[in-house]
């Protein structure tokens, strides 16, 4: 499926804290893939998508609130790894759900076969969907489900 229209669709990637270690980080959690790696291969999908994105990695909850809110207007859909924030942050949830943007929840690993305290998001509820478990690959099947609601 690719987007085609007059302007550009452009969605926000976000990573959040500690994805910068990817690769090196519990690598029998989250693989062996670095996050430069992720964004080489969500550039692409997006190129043969027909969509720009705008990505970036935060470890700070406020940084990742105040990226959201300058969305609006901006972007057309959001694709967000907010990473252990996912489960604590209600400010990210908040915010997402203030500015009313579709947003696709996603994970490297599969939340629900982990600690219980991961097992809660409070993005999820917000989001029009969630993709967890299948590594990098589930940030490219959420880009392709979120280009493909954006579409419709």
């Amino acid at each position: 499926m690719v987007i085609s229209n007059s302007k550009k669709t452009s969605i926000l990637v976000l990573h959040g804290p500690n994805l910068n270690l990817l690769g090196k980080r519990e690598p029998k959690v989250y693989g062996s893939t670095s996050l430069k790696e992720i964004n080489t291969l969500l550039n692409k999908r997006a190129l043969s998508l027909g969509v720009k994105i705008s990505i970036f990695q935060s470890n700070y909850e406020g940084t990742i609130v105040e990226l959201i809110h300058q969305s609006l207007g901006k972007h057309q859909g959001i694709l967000i790894n907010a990473g252990a924030y996912t489960h604590s942050s209600l400010a990210i949830a908040d915010s997402l759900l203030a500015v009313e943007i579709p947003a696709i929840e996603v994970h490297l690993s599969n939340i629900y076969k982990r600690e219980n305290i991961r097992h809660c998001s409070h993005i999820a509820p917000i989001a029009i969907g969630q993709i967890v478990g299948f590594g990098a690959n589930s940030y490219l099947l959420g880009l392709n489900a979120l280009c493909d609601h954006i579409s419709q």
